[in-house]
């Protein structure tokens, strides 16, 4: 792992509209993946390569990110926050500007890009060296730099695509082009480094977008703008889909680093404190995490992989395969989820569309102990 100095900035303000409803009643960077949010793993990830100044752009349901992040300090960081609204008639307003517009409000109110800075999308799982990144940012006597990974041919119409000369310096981009059209297969993974000169670019006092405008203006700038190909592993969350992918990936081990919390009671099944279970040895088919305060009746079965977070309840004849159940779920008697992401508040297949419990899905509601 390569250190150097550097700051970091989390884009966390957008209202997370392709993963709704997930993110109906969470910001997108709160998602939790093995009980943790994701934005957690980021700044975990940042502290690890001694990155310890972080600001975070905020405006959806903002109040959660700042709550759990606090100042940072239990994570070893220090963590500032920038609000992206008003106050109106009383009320907190929220009103994201874009992803460059809020790096420019930052500059502008207290001058916090006065140094290479990495800018990090708040919902995606990497372990990428951060040191590596900044070397080579800095060897090439980079304005601006993007990390890039390439995607399969058929997927690119899934992303935005970089086109970039044999040096790397960048020439083009396409937003999620077809795949005739694409003149890349190499995707922009929302991982940037700026420094102060790439943020002067920025208009002050209006919407502005990293890659729709900013990154346009730097090539035709001319401005010393490259693009990475680093080896890492890169797991977006772009959508309900790629989430509930994530979460079965990660459960069966497939991603390095990463480990079910709690106890390991039996073979492929952990559980969090004092968690009730009455169904029989076999009923549980793992791997299935069990948070803390879950009760499993009697005839229940469960297979996975599967988390169901804490304070959750499956009833007598319930059947849940391959699902994720958000804190505090209730799972009614004989219903039977699969491929599911499971709330109090909604139940969406694994490609995100929603169901409705009355479609031969069954009952999910929330229970409050």
């Amino acid at each position: 792992m390569t250190r150097a100095y550097a700051k970091a900035m989390i884009l966390a303000a957008g209202k997370g509209t392709r993963v709704q409803p997930l993110t109906h009643d969470m910001p997108k960077p709160m998602i939790p993946i093995l009980g943790k949010p994701v934005m957690e793993y980021l700044v975990e990830h940042l502290a690890a390569h001694g990155i310890r100044e972080i600001m975070v752009n905020v405006s959806h349901l903002h109040d959660q990110i700042e709550s759990y992040f606090g100042d940072g300090q239990r994570f070893g960081v220090e963590i500032g926050y920038s609000f992206e609204g008003e106050l109106r008639d009383g009320h907190i307003v929220p009103q994201p500007i874009g992803s460059a517009g809020g790096v420019r409000k930052i500059e502008d109110f207290g001058g916090f890009f006065d140094t290479t800075t990495l800018v990090l999308c708040g919902d995606a799982l990497i372990d990428l060296d951060f040191g590596a990144v900044l070397a080579e940012h800095r060897e090439r006597g980079a304005e601006a730099s993007i990390v890039t990974a390439e995607v399969p041919w058929e997927a690119v119409s899934d992303y935005g695509v970089v086109v970039a000369d044999a040096h790397g310096r960048i020439e083009s981009f396409q937003e999620k082009p077809s795949r005739a059209e694409a003149r890349s297969n190499w995707a922009s993974t929302g991982i940037y480094v700026f420094e102060p000169a790439a943020v002067a670019r920025i208009p002050q006092g209006r919407v502005y977008d990293i890659g729709g405008e900013l990154f346009p203006d730097l090539v035709a700038g001319g401005a010393a703008f490259y693009a990475q190909r680093q080896r890492f592993n890169w797991i977006d969350i772009g959508k309900v889909s790629d989430y509930w992918h994530v979460c079965q990936r990660v459960m069966q081990g497939e991603v390095a680093g990463m480990r079910m919390p709690g106890r390991q009671t039996r073979v492929g099944v952990w559980e969090g404190l004092n968690v009730r279970i009455d169904a029989g040895h076999h009923a549980l088919r793992g791997p299935v995490y069990l948070g803390s305060g879950c009760h499993i009746e009697a005839g229940a079965r469960i297979s996975g992989p599967t988390w169901i977070g804490h304070g959750c309840h499956i009833e007598a004849g319930a059947q849940v395969e391959r699902c994720v159940l958000f804190p505090y779920t209730r799972v009614a008697a004989g219903a039977h989820f699969t491929d599911a992401i499971l709330s109090g508040n909604y139940c969406v297949d694994r490609h995100g569309e929603m169901r409705e419990v009355d479609a031969g899905w069954g009952d999910s509601r929330e229970r409050r102990t």
